[in-house]
């Protein structure tokens, strides 16, 4: 047990307990606590959870559960608004998308449970969550306090992981673990099944998570892979998909800041796509402050690239779309960096949200394309 963890404090049958506290997301402990149980409303919990109150649950697991649905109900139903002002576009409707679900997730983790050190939970009906916990937390030493939110998205991430996702250009299953971004959203590992290879005995993949883009290059016949990430979970999850699909001999594992030493005919890069602050830990595979990583690539890829090599960019325009970054200043991190433009190809999103007219993002995302782009030294 980490003894640097926070610990957490309430009344329990008039005495005073304490355990500590942990959060994935790195999320703040929280300073008011109540007891809570099955006579508890679902307004009651609803009301006490947005004024920032804990509700460390007593009752029956399942319950827990379903309260926890109907917080999220009353979170989620919109109030019919007289004389509504016309719906936000752009980086506004971003912003505000961002902070109601930022708030959204605060007022969810005010559900609190107990797990004790073996993973085991003192509730009626609580499952068994020994391994989907031991895959994420490793060894507890003593009890210790969790958002139940932050619990169900541990099982379903042992579930994810137990099942795989389906790679169709690959043909065989990633098993993405908790906190490394699952490629769910395929339809760019299409684009790498179709780019012509400039080579076919080296290549470096720049931050490589769950290792499928490593995995389609070793697929697609490239003799060396050096796949690089600084997440030691990203790693042990690449190094586990790797081994399962029989790449491991030609993908070569390091924890880096981006590139390794060295230069290579081919590097490839999917960064996170969206310039903005992550709310959560977990949130970095997907938000880039500042769009740090992708700049970061664009300006140190010619250190590493050879003469006649390219470097293929995995990238989406809704940042475009969304009024958080221009095409300008995308084009002029490529020439800052050396670079220039030698092919470019394009897919359209698949997923639900493209078409999902309700979502507040929709005219962003219904004009989403996400392009591989092929970049070499001037």
């Amino acid at each position: 047990m980490d003894s640097s963890l926070p610990v957490i404090h309430w009344i329990e049958n008039q005495s005073t307990h304490s355990l500590h506290w942990h959060s994935e997301n790195a999320s703040a402990a929280p300073k008011r606590i109540q007891l809570a149980d099955d006579t508890m409303s679902a307004e009651t919990a609803y009301r006490l959870a947005c004024e920032g109150t804990a509700l460390l649950w007593r009752g029956d697991f399942q319950n827990a559960k379903n309260l926890l649905q109907a917080i999220a109900r009353r979170i989620d139903k919109k109030p019919a608004k007289k004389n509504a002002k016309p719906v936000a576009t752009g980086a506004l409707a971003f912003h505000l998308y961002r902070q109601a679900q930022s708030q959204r997730a605060r007022v969810l983790a005010m559900l609190i449970i107990q797990i004790n050190a073996d993973f085991s939970i003192p509730l009626r009906r609580a499952p068994d969550v020994a391994q989907a916990c031991t895959e994420v937390y490793g060894k507890f030493e003593h009890a210790f306090v969790v958002s139940l939110r932050e619990l169900l998205g541990i099982i379903g991430a042992h579930e994810w992981r137990k099942n795989g996702v389906m790679i169709p250009a690959l043909g065989s299953k990633i098993h993405p673990y908790y906190g490394v971004f699952s490629p769910v959203r395929g339809e760019y590992l299409e684009l790498f099944a179709k780019a012509p290879l400039p080579t076919h005995d080296l290549a470096f993949d720049i931050g490589t998570g769950t290792g499928v883009i490593a995995a389609l290059l070793a697929h697609r016949g490239i003799k060396k892979i050096v796949a690089t990430d600084q997440d030691p979970r990203a790693l042990a999850c690449a190094t586990e998909n790797l081994q399962n699909l029989g790449f491991a001999g030609q993908v070569e594992l390091l924890k880096a800041d981006l590139f390794p030493e060295g230069r290579a005919p081919l590097i490839v890069c999917n960064p996170p796509w969206i310039p903005a602050r992550p709310n959560a830990a977990i949130e970095y595979a997907i938000y880039d402050p500042e769009s740090r990583m992708l700049k970061a690539f664009l300006l140190g890829v010619a250190k590493h690239l050879e003469a006649t090599g390219e470097a293929w960019l995995i990238m989406s325009d809704l940042a475009e779309h969304l009024g958080l970054r221009t095409a300008e200043e995308f084009w002029g991190w490529i020439d800052a960096g050396g670079l220039t433009v030698i092919g470019k190809l394009d897919i359209r999103p698949q997923h639900a949200k493209a078409s999902d007219s309700n979502d507040p993002l929709h005219l962003a995302r219904a004009a989403e394309i996400t392009s591989l782009w092929r970049l070499r030294l001037k």
